[in-house]
């Protein structure tokens, strides 16, 4: 029966890509089949395998540890601040320390690990694929650095861009996340989903690329490389900027689930004084339907539902805050409904992407705003491609 949902879940993004895909005639199917393949053996390997499993658990132990260590400059810095025991705070516990991360990725930038890894990851991507060196490489680095940042190693390059491939550079930042908040995540869901996860939307958006955008790099195109060079400023400048920018996020984010969740809580207690009925219960079953396709329990298809209506109007943390307080979610409905929720595919993210384009190209930035809803659209069918495969080992 697994087997029957998984194949349904694919047909239905297959389906909704080709209904907006630029050209149909030219889908690439031969790229999509590795990329499945791909997915399949990674999905098997890390939650099938004894040796996967202990390597994901693993390193959600060491992103724990992380924020063990975080936890440090937090109670130096709000020490004095009475919380219950066994209380957790989302601001100081969640959003905090992502400063600290956000230094950590900055030294690893610095000392060239990162660059490294992101170069010759994409570079072996491509050789397998044949997606195009500048969009392998993308598709890795927005996995690392997240967006906007992401976009300023290849500014001097966006001015080049075609609009394809600036769908496809764009789509694959709205399916990734950024590695400074992997360990805020994993204190609000398990961490092997969103390790997980974090692989397979790589891959996820590319297949969404392949259906919806396809076309072939010429080999007299230019290829895009990175330019930036990450020892251009002194060390302690650049530490501090990346500690101002995890700050920075820190913040922003505070503030957009602070606005969100009131605003929810709102339309949830007007629609049940006036009709009997939740905003959210409304969502949920608005987006009932695709759960069960993707593989949820009819009994849970309303409460999954509801949460990815919650992370598509608003964010994942949100969404994953009503997962913590949500009881009697099966196993299987857990395991989707997380890998699902590891994403930037969301209302917000269009106008991040959408202003840092513009910032960069005013041209191109026009050319990003003209095709919003799509991109939307598929990135939000990669977080489906995504917690399709998961489900299917549960």
């Amino acid at each position: 029966m697994r087997f029957i949902f998984l194949i349904a879940g694919l047909a239905l993004v297959f389906f909704l890509g080709w209904l907006v895909s630029y050209d149909r005639q030219h889908i690439k199917y031969r790229q999509i089949g590795i990329l499945l393949l791909l997915q399949f053996v990674i999905s098997f390997l890390c939650l099938h395998t004894s040796g996967g499993i202990s390597v994901l658990e693993q390193i959600s132990a060491f992103f724990n540890w992380l924020m063990d260590q975080a936890g440090a400059g937090v109670n130096f810095v709000f020490g004095n601040i009475v919380i219950k025991p066994g209380q957790t705070v989302f601001f100081l516990n969640v959003l905090m320390p992502i400063v600290f991360i956000a230094a950590l990725i900055g030294i690893l930038n610095y000392i060239k690990v990162l660059p490294f890894i992101i170069k010759w990851v994409g570079w072996s991507l491509n050789k397998i694929v044949g997606m195009g060196e500048m969009e392998s490489y993308f598709a890795i680095s927005t996995a690392i650095l997240g967006m906007p940042e992401v976009f300023i190693t290849i500014k001097d390059q966006i001015a080049q861009l075609s609009p394809k491939r600036l769908y496809t550079i764009c789509a694959s930042a709205m399916s990734a996340v950024s590695a400074s908040l992997l360990a805020s995540y994993m204190k609000m869901i398990p961490g092997k989903f969103v390790v997980v996860a974090v692989f397979l939307n790589i891959l996820s958006a590319l297949i969404v690329s392949c259906i919806i955008n396809p076309y072939d790099v010429k080999a007299d195109e230019q290829e895009i490389k990175p330019t930036t060079d990450p020892q251009a400023e002194p060390f302690f400048q650049m530490l501090g900027n990346y500690i101002m920018d995890g700050f920075n996020v820190a913040i922003t984010v505070g503030a957009m689930v602070l606005g969100f969740v009131a605003l929810i809580a709102f339309l949830n207690n007007t629609l049940k004084a006036a009709i009997h009925i939740s905003f959210t219960q409304i969502l949920g079953y608005i987006f009932s339907p695709i759960a069960f396709i993707m593989g949820v329990p009819a009994a849970d298809i309303v409460k999954v539902g509801s949460l990815m209506a919650t992370k598509l109007l608003t964010n994942e943390f949100v969404a994953m805050a009503d997962l913590q307080a949500m009881k009697g979610l099966s196993a299987k409905s857990l395991a989707i409904i997380s890998s699902y929720l590891v994403s930037f595919a969301n209302f917000g993210s269009i106008g991040i992407i959408t202003g840092s384009m513009k910032s960069i190209s005013a041209k191109q930035g026009t050319y990003v705003a003209n095709f919003t809803m799509k991109l939307l659209l598929g990135a939000t069918l990669a977080s489906v491609i995504t917690a399709t495969i998961v489900g299917v080992y549960y």
